[in-house]
């Protein structure tokens, strides 16, 4: 009696096993690879019900979905010699299963290793400033390195975003100390540029004048108009009231 019981127990794992090697179910996001006697076709199977014949036919699963993967931090030495540790972190799918399974032993570490050398590779040609003001072109010009080098493993990088530029707290000092600098450059060059719009703008101002007989008189009152206004002094001015009274009737004839 209880041969006959281990017996059926036995058979029946038998059976259970045997159906787990047959009938596969896939997810929505699943697709899966089938290897018939070593060959894989040219389609991936999926999503859904999928029957293998035991033995004979193997399956391995692709998630289809879009992964995240973070580059670990990278020394990068940037093009004007400024050590800096970057990471960042990449957004790719599976567009080919079978590529992806027969083109590359294992393509999310492939993936991994890829970014990071492409990572430092596109960084050491920028300067800091680059890295930290432009990198929104610094993600398109990786994303668009890898998404070129891995479309064989039937990949699609479809974006990277760099996520700190850890700069060295010395390196920060000198940068502030840089950035000051520039400021008060530029100050300067503004003080000079309005100065030289100025004497330019009296260099005209005293062709007009000498180009008038009265002007100068005219502008010469108005000095003393807006002198007079305030009272808090005395001022004596030398003037000719010949002359004035001349200027007043006739204009300085």
């Amino acid at each position: 009696m209880l041969g006959g019981i281990g017996f059926i127990v036995f058979l029946a794992a038998a059976l259970i096993g045997i159906l787990q090697n047959v009938i596969k179910i896939l997810r929505e996001y699943e697709k899966g690879v089938v290897f018939t006697l070593g060959r894989v076709g040219r389609r991936a199977a999926g999503p859904g019900l999928v029957l293998l014949v035991p033995v004979i036919q193997q399956m391995r699963k692709v998630d289809m979905r879009t992964l995240v993967h973070d580059v670990p931090t990278q020394d990068v030495i940037s093009k004007d010699n400024v050590s800096v540790k970057v990471n960042a972190v990449i957004y790719y799918r599976v567009v080919d299963a079978v590529r992806a399974v027969v083109q590359v032993e294992n393509f999310q570490a492939a993936t991994s290793q890829l970014a990071q050398t492409t990572l430092r590779s596109v960084l050491g040609k920028h300067d800091l400033d680059e890295m930290l003001q432009e990198r929104d072109k610094l993600n398109k010009d990786i994303q668009e390195i890898l998404d070129q080098q891995t479309e064989a493993w039937g990949i699609k990088v479809s974006n990277v975003e760099i996520k700190h530029v850890d700069v060295d707290p010395s390196m920060i000092r000198a940068i502030a100390k840089q950035a000051e600098a520039e400021r008060e450059r530029r100050a300067k060059v503004i003080l000079a540029e309005g100065e030289q719009q100025a004497a330019s703008k009296l260099a005209e101002a005293s062709q007009i004048l000498a180009a008038s007989s009265g002007a100068m008189e005219l502008r010469y009152l108005n000095s003393l108009q807006e002198i007079a206004n305030d009272r808090t002094n005395t001022i004596v001015f030398p003037f000719n009231v010949q002359d004035a009274a001349k200027m007043f009737r006739g204009g300085g004839s």
